[in-house]
């Protein structure tokens, strides 16, 4: 089993910066592939960012060139740079960590973000 705690997450002004962070415990050895979801009000959880145990990383269109993923295998932990923040971007962020293999997926609670105009 896994465990992912997220925290970083608040309210901002539009053009503002977060950054979150997520601290994965547990069974972390199983972990390959570590990423952030957001789902807004009325809409379904989608893909904002990944980042493969290597380093591979994977952008929403809406993101790139404003949001950078990273990760710290060391520390079992991924982070999620935002700037250039939009009320769009407004959301709960959920992380997200996927196995090797099967590629299970294992989900943090969430932390929201928040943009206003």
């Amino acid at each position: 089993q896994v465990q992912l705690a997220e925290s970083g997450g608040g309210l901002v002004q539009a053009g503002g910066s977060l950054r979150l962070s997520c601290v994965a415990s547990g069974s972390t050895f199983s972990l390959n592939a570590m990423g952030w979801y957001r789902q807004a009000p009325g809409k379904q959880r989608e893909l904002v960012a990944m980042i493969s145990y290597s380093g591979v990383t994977n952008y929403a269109d809406s993101v790139k060139g404003r949001f950078t993923i990273s990760r710290d295998n060391a520390k079992n932990t991924v982070y999620l740079l935002m700037n250039s923040l939009k009320p769009e971007d407004t959301a709960d962020y959920y992380c997200n960590g996927r196995t090797w293999g099967y590629g299970m997926d294992y989900w943090g609670k969430g932390t929201l973000v928040t943009v206003s105009s």
